[in-house]
């Protein structure tokens, strides 16, 4: 047995509910971005991907217009840090809708790093920071997609297998549905198939006559 469960305009969380309860794990952006007139912002955005290799450009998304998206508007600039398993707690608080003249930075009690070439800051608990500037922002039905090249990361020394950083150690969340969150789990390798290598009824099948 199937149950079908289709989207209705009156009642769009419900099919937001069951969305994100399939579309899982998600990673999160951990955005910093500071205000017009001058308030440090911190929000988890658990909509968010990269969207282009050459120029590096990530992508999260905001439902709703929220602190994160009418910063960077006004500024053009935030950063990206990692969320790690370790600051569970700290990532949850930062989603709390504190009014716009408090920083989650200080509510939250997270140590402020400056960046390197944006203003907003980095987190210095994170262990990866991604600072990008505006590229573009595109409106979505009821939310908001805000683009950001990366102009400059930093990563913990800690974190590194030799120039890259190994995901034993960097120990990601992600949000899953409802109220649960997942880490990394058990981690699997493999080795992508290159198509002359795939077994011969395969090559059989594609070899021109």
């Amino acid at each position: 047995m199937r149950r079908d469960v289709v989207p209705d305009p009156a009642d769009s969380r419900a099919f937001y509910r069951f969305l994100t309860s399939v579309v899982v794990p998600r990673p999160i952006a951990w955005v910093s971005s500071v205000s017009a007139d001058g308030v440090d912002n911190l929000a988890p955005h658990s909509f968010f991907t990269i969207a282009s290799v050459d120029p590096p450009i990530v992508q999260f998304t905001s439902v709703g217009r929220k602190d994160s998206v009418r910063n960077i508007e006004a500024t053009g600039e935030f950063v990206v840090a990692f969320t790690p398993e370790a600051l569970f707690e700290a990532v949850n608080a930062t989603g709390t809708a504190f009014p716009p003249e408090v920083s989650e930075f200080d509510a939250v009690g997270l140590t402020r790093e400056a960046s390197a070439t944006v203003r907003p800051p980095r987190v210095r608990e994170s262990p990866v920071a991604l600072e990008c500037r505006l590229h573009l922002i595109q409106d979505m039905g009821d939310c908001t997609l805000v683009f950001g090249e990366v102009l400059h990361a930093v990563v913990s020394e800690e974190v590194l297998d030799g120039d890259l950083p190994a995901i034993g150690a960097l120990r990601p969340l992600s949000r899953l549905g409802r109220n649960e969150w997942g880490t990394a789990g058990t981690i699997r390798s493999i080795t992508r198939i290159p198509a002359g290598d795939w077994p011969g009824h395969y090559r059989a099948k594609h070899t021109p006559t």
